[in-house]
């Protein structure tokens, strides 16, 4: 259930501008109700005049201005104080003085420049008039105008106030946007990685592996035939990826990339990878991104055992439970040692993130005979 707003976030909602021009009409009826007349602030003990013309125009002079407020916070804030001065001069006190810390917390929170110059021209300028209400009052003791000049100063505060959450707040949104954007933007590298590196290997190994084959017309129709194909996979994966990313696809979690594990594999073992592949249990009925992660496990792992183990004996476990996936991919290390290209580690980094978003483990390590093998144990269920 959601909560209810706090008063700064109701201050700052863009619909906010409509709440003053029905507070400046009820301000305005209230300050004419018998009830309230001559109710308001009191400043200087000048005994309460009857209302007449220029009590009217008082009172309008405070009420009115608040519509708005959050267009022309000093321009409000400059007519409410002279309707307030007025207002106090004269005798009315009025129930519209109670504009003036309104439009005060107005200027204090909305102006971006000179919001200094303003205070400081407000305080030069209350200087006169309590000096004027002093003369015209019976005498009220200093200490009754600098109490109304701290409290003033008080709504002040409020404004500074609110104007710094406000700005908390702006600050948080644009760290989390960009975190936002951040994360998006290494998900889809981590993605791009994944797709374009395993197939662009598989297709430089048979490439490399057709060059031998020229004295064999059908082996090397078979190779050819392999590069065509794996490009073709490579066309498809990434158009799945783009449909990923697509706005319009929808939040559920992504499936495996087209043509699954098995297609995986034999793709790796037309590379010129013998490869060993056991898939065993069967999958849970929800299993998230669970598959997906699997996928990209195997996939990152036979990448490197045909850029860094070429030849050498692979083997593939998967293992559906309830509740998770164990994926153990290993190499024996007997074959080429050999990379065509250097290895940025991006590829293992980005695995063990995938597995650790969905509280998975992660390894791999290098073996004793010079293999290497990589295990991850995958929730399923996640749709992270």
């Amino acid at each position: 259930m959601t909560g209810l707003p706090q008063i700064p976030d109701l201050w700052r909602r863009p619909d906010a501008a409509l709440w003053y021009a029905p507070l400046a009409l009820l301000l305005l009826t209230a300050s004419f109700l018998p009830g309230f007349r001559s109710n308001g602030t009191e400043l200087g003990g000048l005994p309460d005049r009857p209302f007449d013309a220029l009590a009217i125009a008082a009172i309008a002079l405070q009420c009115l201005p608040l519509a708005v407020r959050r267009r022309w916070p000093v321009s409000c804030f400059t007519v409410v104080a002279l309707g307030f001065a007025l207002d106090q001069l004269r005798g009315y006190h009025t129930l519209a003085g109670t504009a003036l810390p309104i439009a005060l917390i107005s200027v204090a929170s909305l102006v971006e420049h000179h919001r200094r110059a303003v205070a400081i021209a407000f305080s030069v300028a209350y200087v006169p008039l309590s000096v004027a209400l002093h003369r015209l009052g019976p005498g009220e003791p200093p200490s009754e105008f600098v109490t109304f000049y701290l409290a003033v100063a008080l709504a002040w505060g409020v404004g500074v106030w609110l104007r710094h959450t406000r700005a908390v707040e702006a600050e948080r949104r644009r760290r989390v946007a960009e975190d936002t954007r951040t994360a998006e933007r290494a998900r889809i590298a981590r993605e791009l990685h994944d797709v374009v590196t395993h197939h662009v290997t598989a297709m430089v190994v048979q490439a490399e592996a057709a060059r031998y084959l020229t004295a064999s017309p059908d082996r090397l129709d078979q190779s050819l035939s392999a590069v065509t194909d794996t490009g073709r996979l490579a066309i498809a994966d990434l158009r799945h990826l783009l449909d990923l990313l697509n706005p319009d696809h929808g939040a559920q979690a992504p499936p495996a990339p087209v043509g699954g594990l098995l297609t995986l594999v034999e793709q790796t073992r037309r590379a010129g990878q013998p490869v060993e592949f056991t898939e065993e249990g069967t999958p849970a009925e929800a299993t998230g991104s669970a598959d997906l992660v699997a996928y990209r496990v195997v996939q990152e792992s036979l990448t490197n055992a045909l850029k860094y183990a070429h030849g050498s004996a692979t083997s593939v476990r998967v293992h559906h439970c309830e509740r998770e996936i164990s994926v153990e991919v290993s190499t024996d290390g007997s074959g080429s040692k050999a990379a065509p290209t250097g290895g940025s580690g991006r590829g293992l980094a980005g695995l063990r993130e995938r597995v650790d978003v969905l509280g998975g483990d992660f390894s791999a390590s290098g073996q004793t005979d010079g293999g290497f093998v990589v295990r991850a144990r995958i929730p399923a269920g996640s749709p992270s």
